[in-house]
């Protein structure tokens, strides 16, 4: 009675006969940024009609507060929708957060949302699970662990037996980078959860794939990632773009907008010449190398620092007595390097040439869309980019194993062109140089708004 009566309390909205209707401008005020012992204070979303107030949830929400802070104030269905595998058992949990629905007289979802894209895109998705897309084949990730653990056991054998001259110590160190980079693409597949049907398990394995084999904390990519597909390209809420503004101006509105505002952290209209420096070669050994222990520790993440420190030691037990203290830590930061280069090039050529902005609370399909390209598909660009070549089709349906993407890429394009939404796609070298022209185009829009708005 009293947990009753505290629900209640918490709740007021449940109080009465029935549940509480709601409209969107009721529920577009709660976005939980607003001044204190303010509606805005409150933190409400909506799934499928039904209102839950996700403010005190938020803090334990497993994905992290953040990623489902993004869609406070707005219809969430979409996303719920992408990024979970067993639905009912997450709205089982959600039940005691349930406050009411949508009056009768209020869309499913925003007004301003296109009501036919909105729809066609959740008849794609229903044909992508009754095609079978969303299944995945074991024995394809299996064999990709495989691949995976023959070259890292063919670069100790190669300084083992070559010796530690320059050419084999070089060769070894391409076959780690080569590790690295495909083991941070397996790692992606378990973190979407898009290997094992039960969550769980691909939890288990992903703290191996990503502790073990890179050194690096689940939790940490976690709490990064999710945010980066629920608001892709979204100033403020996708951590991929906060960059901007302290090392780089960012698409045309921001860079316009910093412009404007007189600010300079850097000389943005050169950030395509030091991006060369700061960007690829850095990341990984001057930023992520030490940012994850620090991460860990402050959120007393302990079993992803066991994991990660099962790296570290495999790593130097194996190979200093090969190399002694120096070649090993030469070694290690060479991989590093090689890595960096890897990961920067391929995870921005889908992003950072695309649109960016604040967060126009736009519909799941046109978010996706606007934030995202792809780069043909061939075995090597596939291989190389552990699939997310196919990036347009990793966002819109985060879960389905990558070994599918190129199955629902017709129906993806098809849809596009009903609607006037481009589809981008690329050659790989052409992805990589537009990264660097669309640095150079938002530095110049900024120095011209500094100089003359």
């Amino acid at each position: 009675m009293k947990a009753a009566e505290r629900r209640g309390q918490q709740h007021p909205a449940m109080e009465g006969a029935g549940p509480r209707r709601f409209t969107w401008a009721e529920v577009g005020l709660r976005t939980g940024r607003g001044p204190e012992s303010s509606p805005s204070q409150e933190r409400w979303l909506v799934i499928d009609r039904k209102v839950y107030d996700i403010s005190r949830f938020c803090r334990r929400h497993p994905g992290g507060a953040r990623v489902i802070s993004h869609y406070a104030g707005q219809d969430a269905t979409d996303p719920f929708i992408a990024f979970h595998l067993d639905k009912a058992l997450v709205r089982k949990y959600m039940s005691p957060l349930l406050i009411g629905e949508l009056a009768p007289d209020q869309p499913s979802f925003e007004p301003s949302k296109n009501k036919r894209l909105v729809e066609d895109f959740r008849e794609l998705r229903a044909t992508v699970e009754k095609m079978g897309l969303l299944n995945p084949n074991c024995a394809f990730f299996i064999l990709y662990l495989c691949h995976i653990l023959l070259l890292d056991v063919a670069a100790w054998l190669n300084i083992w037996y070559f010796g530690s001259s320059v050419v084999p110590f070089l060769f070894s160190a391409v076959l780690l980078g080569i590790v690295q980079a495909q083991a941070g693409w397996l790692q992606h597949d378990f973190g979407h959860l898009s290997v094992f049907s039960k969550s769980k398990w691909n939890h288990w394995v992903h703290k191996f794939v990503i502790g073990h084999l890179k050194g690096a904390p689940a939790s940490w990519w976690n709490h990064l990632h999710f945010q980066h597909h629920a608001k892709p390209n979204c100033f403020r809420k996708d951590p991929d773009v906060n960059m901007h503004p302290l090392f780089f101006a960012l698409g045309k509105t921001l860079s316009v907008e910093l412009g404007v505002k007189k600010k300079k952290f850097m000389p943005y209209n050169h950030q395509h010449k030091y991006f060369f420096i700061i960007g690829p070669p850095a990341l990984v050994p001057l930023y992520f190398q030490w940012y994850i222990f620090y991460f860990v520790v402050q959120r007393k993440q302990w079993v992803d620092l066991a994991w990660m420190l099962t790296f570290y030691i495999r790593f130097f037990l194996t190979y200093l007595p090969l190399l002694e203290v120096k070649g090993v830590l030469g070694l290690f930061l060479l991989v590093r390097f090689i890595e960096s280069n890897w990961f920067v090039w391929v995870t921005q050529m889908n992003h950072i040439p695309m649109h960016i902005d604040y967060d126009k609370n736009v519909d799941w399909f046109s978010t996706q869309l606007q934030a995202t390209c792809n780069v043909h598909h061939s075995l090597f660009n596939d291989w190389f980019s552990g699939h997310l070549n196919f990036q347009i089709e990793h966002h819109l349906f985060p879960t389905m194993p990558r070994h599918n993407y190129w199955k629902v890429a017709p129906l993806v394009k098809s849809l596009c062109a009903k609607h006037g939404i481009e589809y981008q796609c690329k050659p790989l070298l052409t992805a990589f140089a537009d990264i660097v022209h669309s640095l150079k185009d938002s530095g110049e829009l900024w120095l011209d708004a500094y100089l003359h708005k």
